[in-house]
């Protein structure tokens, strides 16, 4: 069967990873010692955008970065892969954004993003009509994802993460796909419910569920893997299961092919470093 190359913008955020990989995560006032540093690119838009990328779309990624050295380090492997960056800007007076994330030896993570940049991206920086399928998060300014999704022609698919419940209902009710982790659901409540649109939900080793209008309408359990860093791997989700829905994948299908590649990503260290191929993914499968 001959697949359709999607084709998808991503507005969103672009940062630089500061990885510290330790025994434990730190509890409130403490300090956790004997940690090693990676610097990895990184930020959810970013993310999304290469994973759908190296799954078999095409990619735009509209967002914004610092004038500074880091800004280089942030887009090196999205300009590797062909992601097109004509739409990221550079910011004259703001850096380019960063997350300082915790990783414990069983791959859990804690993360603090400073968001530098992206918090400049603003409504008037986005084309008047954004072709082809969309995704949003929730790291650049929410005025600007409503923008987008006002503006959007296609498929649309908004990640509510970080959760912020200033969120327009009018986002809500465009979506044809809102993604959330569990946490996330349950701070989203009852607003995920009677919408036109899917929802999907994510419990980590568990798999993720596929709802409409609160009903489950499909399910899927990821491969088993050796975790090491989950980083990433809700971004990979969102990025495959947008990739599998507009190739016409069936809705269990499509959460199945998301689920493996997620996991895939959480058996390397960093988030973008990790970030599975078609291949891959399609391997697990077939194994």
């Amino acid at each position: 069967m001959t697949l359709i190359t999607p084709k998808i913008v991503v507005v969103g955020s672009i940062n630089l990873d500061f990885v510290a990989t330790g025994p434990t995560l730190p509890e409130p006032g403490e300090t956790v010692t004997g940690a090693t540093l990676a610097i990895h690119p990184g930020g959810k838009g970013a993310n999304q955008a290469l994973a759908a990328r190296r799954l078999g779309a095409e990619v735009r990624l509209i967002g914004r970065v610092g004038a500074d050295a880091m800004a280089d380090q942030a887009l090196a492997l999205l300009r590797a892969d062909d992601v097109d960056l004509t739409g990221v800007g550079v910011d004259a007076t703001a850096p380019t954004g960063a997350a300082l994330i915790a990783v414990d030896a069983e791959g859990e993570n804690q993360i603090m993003v400073a968001s530098g940049a992206n918090a400049a991206l603003t409504p008037d920086m986005l084309p008047e009509v954004i072709d082809g399928a969309l995704i949003c998060q929730l790291e650049v300014p929410l005025e600007t994802v409503a923008a987008a999704v006002a503006r959007a022609t296609g498929f649309v698919c908004v990640n509510l993460a970080p959760a912020d419940l200033a969120i327009d209902d009018a986002v809500l009710r465009r979506a044809d796909l809102l993604v959330v982790n569990e946490g996330e659901a349950g701070d989203y409540g009852r607003r995920l419910h009677g919408l036109p649109g899917l929802v999907a939900v994510t419990w980590g080793s568990r798999g993720a569920g596929l709802l409409r209008d609160g009903v489950r309408v499909a399910t899927a359990e990821p491969p088993e893997v050796d975790a090491v860093d989950t980083t990433g791997a809700g971004d990979t989700f969102v990025g495959a299961l947008v990739v599998a829905m507009l190739e016409g994948m069936a809705p269990a299908e499509a959460l199945r092919f998301a689920c493996a590649a997620g996991a895939l990503t959480a058996t390397k260290a960093g988030a973008q470093s990790s970030l599975p191929w078609r291949a891959e993914v399609e391997g697990v499968l077939d194994g």
